[in-house]
């Protein structure tokens, strides 16, 4: 999970210890630090910038420091009293072009006129269009903090995918129609490069894994799965893809990557169901059938999480009770496993989704809260759909019943029951994945991202 690091700056023009008349400093220095430390507590890394500005000179000097520090997604302004718009909008503005986040931190209170500088400085950004969050609320309320934190999640997310390289193995996979990108729209958007390799690299890069390579696993399978797989050239295969794959990635300088599967590598080589498994669980961002959509949000849902993604078919929709069966094909980070018993292993089992075959990862997803999400695209405009949701095990005698339900109980389930209206989920919903996260605070950061990189969002 990342640990933004913001910048936390307070202004105001009646600084330095200057009283009101009552005899009080306009700024409460008590507020100010316990403002500071609440993100800290919330799990921000925080830049302090160690004067309180009100110049222009002394706005130059605290923005520039802010811009040029690359760890830093988002700056706080944090109003100490009133002050002179004027002084400070213009080197936020220049702050504001490298494309980092902005957020007007206002803490309730009549003594200072702190919301009088808060509402005077989001008021001038607001004229001269400048993007930012304005958040009102005291520095002990919960709610006021996870606006603060969510919106430092989604810059570093905004920030992290500039200049960062996105790889494609193979291409569309499966006739998908809703899954393909436009390399210009995703450089424009959010600064992301798509390269491309062929799916050959990738067998030859797992044919090349050596024995000692694949022994060196073993201690990390007992220890997901509990057993090792029976030893077989398909089983074998499919290790070795997992290791090839990964070392592609990371030799490529891929920061994440879709790779087509089937037809090709499925067919050819071995199914990718245990490499996507395994790279999941090492927090890769990724997808299959060169779907790029459902890439990013597996992407962005890793990075703001504790827990791996799982991504899979929308199997089932019971609008009634709200209840969704999530069912990969074979494909789900091991470590999601719950109660009712640890991943095991299975075959992919589809001869006409790749005649190679191949193992897969057969569990029940465990137990959590957190969002269904996919990016898509309508008429060309990018999209998000995001829900709350929480994931549930049935009750252990009626497992087998719920998994023989699908017609291929071996593959990975996740029940999920989705908080929100069913019939405006269906409408919305851009493709045969979900995503699944684990976590409360992905609803809002998904938000914000949606916001700042201009992604319509679909609040669920």
């Amino acid at each position: 999970m990342i640990e933004p690091t913001i910048g936390f700056i307070v202004y105001g023009v009646h600084k330095d210890g200057l009283e009101d008349p009552a005899g009080a400093p306009f700024i409460d220095d008590a507020i100010v630090e316990r403002s500071h430390k609440a993100l800290t507590s919330a799990g921000m890394k925080v830049v302090r910038h160690d004067t309180v500005i009100a110049s222009k000179v002394e706005a130059i000097e605290a923005l520039r420091k802010m811009k040029n520090d690359p760890q830093i997604g988002c700056v706080v302004l944090f109003s100490g009293t009133w002050v002179w718009a004027a002084h400070l909008v213009g080197a936020i503005r220049d702050y504001a072009g490298t494309g980092k986040g902005v957020l007007l931190w206002t803490h309730p209170g009549s003594q200072g006129w702190r919301p009088v500088g808060g509402l005077v400085m989001h008021g001038g950004l607001l004229e001269i269009g400048v993007p930012h969050k304005f958040v009102y609320g005291a520095a002990d309320d919960a709610e006021t903090i996870k606006k603060i934190t969510s919106y430092a999640r989604a810059a570093h997310m905004k920030n992290w995918l500039n200049l960062s390289t996105i790889g494609a193995f193979g291409g569309r996979g499966m006739g998908q129609t809703c899954g393909v990108a436009d390399p210009s729209q995703w450089m424009r958007m959010f600064g992301v490069d798509i390269d491309s390799r062929d799916t050959t690299a990738v067998i030859t890069a797992a044919d090349q894994i050596t024995g000692e390579e694949i022994e060196a696993l073993t201690p990390r399978l007992q220890k997901l799965f509990r057993n090792l797989p029976d030893k077989s050239v398909v089983n074998e295969r499919s290790i070795r893809l997992y290791l090839g794959l990964k070392k592609i990635v990371e030799r490529e300088k891929f920061d994440f990557y879709t790779i087509q599967s089937f037809p090709g590598l499925g067919d050819d080589y071995s199914a990718t169901c245990f490499a996507q498994s395994m790279m999941l669980d090492d927090g890769h961002g990724t997808s299959t059938l060169g779907d790029f959509n459902t890439a990013l949000t597996v992407l962005l849902l890793a990075k703001l999480s504790k827990e791996p993604v799982y991504y899979g078919d929308l199997q089932h929709v019971d609008v009634q009770r709200k209840e969704i069966k999530i069912i990969g094909d074979g494909a789900c980070p091991p470590s999601l496993a719950g109660k009712l018993g640890p991943a095991g292993f299975a075959e992919h089992g589809i001869p006409t989704e790749g005649e190679a075959g191949g193992l897969s990862v057969k569990l029940i997803c465990k137990v959590g809260d957190g969002v269904l999400a996919r990016l898509g695209r309508v008429n060309g405009e990018f999209q998000m759909v995001i829900t709350r949701a929480s994931v549930f095990e049935p009750p252990a005698g009626d497992v087998n019943r719920r998994l023989d339900e699908c017609g291929i109980p071996f593959w990975p389930h996740g029940f999920v029951t989705a908080h929100c209206d069913m019939e405006q989920l269906l409408q919305n919903w851009t493709n045969e994945y979900a995503c699944l996260g684990y976590g409360d605070h992905l609803y809002p950061a998904l938000a914000d991202f949606c916001e700042m990189t201009g992604i319509r969002s679909i609040l669920l």
